[in-house]
C-alpha cells in the first residue's frame, strides 16, 4: 500500500476502518505541533507515546500562566501572593483526595513522581515489615523495597492465579506488618491488574495495599474504597501536568511514625541547640516529609489536571476504547507482528500496546517511525525489565526490547492510522532512509532536521 506520506505529503492517508472518535474530551496544548521529516517538509506529531509522559492539557497550561505571578513561597509568608500560594498548595491536597476517592483521614504528600513516592513509603515502613510484589512490575514499584522479607514473586498467566500467588505468598511472610505492592495497569501491555480481588485476600492475611496508579490514574476512575487499598502513588507527568509534581495518599500512621524523608526547613517544627547537639522537633503531617520549598507550581497544575479529568471519565474511557480496537485491528494483519501479554485471556486495558514484528529491530523501527512519519512511539523495555524479556519470550520472540504505542488524550483517529500504515510499509519495502547506531540507539545518517531554536 502506498503512503501519501511517501511524498512528504500532509494529507491523512487513508483509514484502517469508519469508525470515527468523536466524543468530546479535554484537548492538550501540543495539538498543533509540527515535526520535520528527514525526507523534507514537515507533518503534524503524532504522540503516541503517552505512557512515558503525556502532553499538558490547555486548561492546564492556561491555569498556570494566570497563577505564575502570583507564584511565591508557601507557608509562613505574610506576603499576599505568598498566602495566595499557600491557599492552593494546601487546598490541591483535598482534590487529589477526592480524585483518586481516598478516605477523609488518609494524608497526601507531595512527592517528584511515582518512584518518588514509592521510596518514601518503602522508608516508612515500620520494622521487619514483609512486602509482596509481582516482579513484572514497573522499576518504581519493584526496587524500593529492601531486606529479607521481600518477596518478588512471579506474575502468573491468569488473573485468577494472580490473586492465588499473592494468597500463598502472604500465607509465607513471618508475623508482622505486611504490603502489597500493586501495579493498577501494565505500564508494558496496558493490562488491568485485579486490584480488589488481590485486596480482599491481602486482608484476610492482615496486610495493606500499596497501588502504583501511574498509568491507571490518567484513563480510569480510581476509588481508593472501593478498591479497598491504603496508599495510592501517582505522578503529574502521566497525567498531563508535566511540571515536576507527583504525590503519595494513603493511611497516615506509618507516614507519621518514620523519620522524614528528607531533612530540612518546612520539615520541622522546633529546632534548638544545647551545647553541641542540636535538638529537632518534626512535623507531623505531610509536611514531615516534604522538606524543603515545595513545587507549588507543579502541585497547582497536577490538582487542575486531576479536576478537569474528573468531569471527563465517560468520554475520555470511551475516545481510548475506540482508539485501542482500532489500532490492535490494524496492527493484527502486519506480518510477524506479535503483541505482549501478560494473561492469556483478554482482560480490560488502558490505551497501551507493546509489541515485536519478526526480523526488525524495536530501535530500528521507532528511528523510522519518527524521523520518515513523524510519530512518536518508545522502544526497549520500558523500565520493565522482567517483564519485557518474559512477554517477548512467550509472544514466541526472541530479544530484550519492544516497540510500545501508547494512547491517550492527544491521540486521534488520523494518528492511529498513521503508525498503523506506516508500520505496513515498513515491514514490507523498508526505510527510506539510511540509518545508524554509533552510540547504542538508532538515528538517521546526516540527519538534516534542526532542532527548534531554543535547543541552541
Amino acid at each position: 500500500m502506498t503512503l501519501a506520506l511517501e511524498r512528504t505529503s500532509t494529507s491523512t492517508p487513508a483509514p484502517v476502518a469508519e469508525a470515527v472518535v468523536t466524543h468530546e474530551i479535554p484537548t492538550v496544548a501540543c495539538a498543533d505541533l509540527r515535526v520535520p521529516l528527514v525526507t523534507g517538509g514537515d507533518i503534524a506529531y503524532a504522540n503516541l507515546d503517552h505512557a512515558a509522559s503525556a502532553p499538558c492539557l490547555d486548561k492546564v497550561r492556561d491555569a498556570v500562566d494566570e497563577f505564575l505571578p502570583w507564584y511565591a513561597s508557601v507557608h509562613r509568608g505574610a506576603g499576599f501572593a505568598s498566602q495566595v500560594s499557600t491557599k492552593l498548595y494546601e487546598r490541591t491536597r483535598g482534590i487529589l483526595r477526592d480524585f483518586v476517592d481516598a478516605r477523609s483521614t488518609d494524608t497526601v504528600v507531595f512527592t517528584r513522581n511515582t518512584t518518588d513516592s514509592f521510596n518514601l513509603l518503602a522508608r516508612s515502613l515500620p520494622k521487619h515489615t514483609s512486602v509482596v510484589v509481582f516482579d513484572t512490575d514497573h522499576h518504581a514499584a519493584l526496587l524500593p523495597w529492601k531486606g529479607p522479607n521481600v518477596r518478588r514473586i512471579q506474575t502468573p498467566r491468569t488473573r485468577l492465579a494472580a490473586v492465588s500467588a499473592v494468597d500463598e505468598a502472604l500465607a509465607d511472610c513471618p508475623q508482622g506488618p505486611r504490603l502489597v505492592v500493586l501495579t493498577g495497569a501494565s505500564n508494558v501491555t496496558g493490562e488491568l491488574l485485579p486490584v480488589k480481588e488481590i485486596a480482599a485476600v491481602a486482608r484476610r492475611h492482615g496486610a495493606r495495599i500499596a497501588l502504583d496508579a501511574a498509568q491507571l490514574a490518567p484513563h480510569r476512575k480510581i476509588s481508593v474504597r472501593k478498591l479497598d487499598v491504603d496508599y495510592v502513588a501517582l505522578s503529574g507527568h502521566k497525567l498531563y501536568a508535566p511540571f515536576g509534581a507527583g504525590a503519595l495518599i494513603g493511611r497516615a500512621d506509618w507516614l507519621r511514625a518514620a523519620q522524614p524523608y528528607l531533612a530540612g526547613g518546612g520539615a520541622t517544627k522546633l529546632v534548638t541547640r544545647d551545647s553541641e547537639d542540636l535538638g529537632v522537633v518534626w512535623n507531623a503531617g505531610a509536611e514531615r516529609h516534604e522538606a524543603g520549598s515545595p513545587n507549588t507550581v507543579g502541585v497547582y497544575a497536577l490538582g487542575v489536571a486531576c479536576e478537569t479529568l474528573a468531569g471527563n471519565w465517560d468520554a475520555i474511557v470511551a475516545h481510548e476504547d475506540e482508539l485501542l480496537a482500532r489500532l490492535r485491528r490494524g496492527l493484527a494483519g502486519i506480518p510477524g507482528f506479535a503483541e505482549l501479554r501478560l494473561f492469556d485471556a483478554p482482560v480490560d486495558r488502558v490505551g497501551t500496546l507493546s509489541f515485536v514484528v519478526d526480523g526488525f529491530e524495536p530501535g530500528w523501527l521507532a528511528a523510522v517511525l519518527s524521523a520518515e512519519y513523524g510519530i512518536g512511539v518508545r522502544d526497549g523495555a520500558f523500565c520493565a525489565h522482567v517483564a519485557t524479556k518474559r512477554l517477548i519470550s512467550a509472544a514466541g520472540s526472541t530479544g530484550q526490547q519492544a516497540v510500545r504505542v501508547s494512547l491517550g488524550l492527544g491521540s486521534t483517529t488520523e494518528h492511529v492510522d498513521r503508525v498503523v500504515l506506516a508500520l505496513r510499509q515498513i515491514v514490507a519495502r523498508g526505510a527510506r532512509w539510511q540509518y545508524e547506531k554509533p552510540e547504542g540507539r538508532w538515528v538517521p545518517e546526516g540527519d538534516p532536521r534542526e532542532l527548534p531554536p531554543f535547543c541552541a
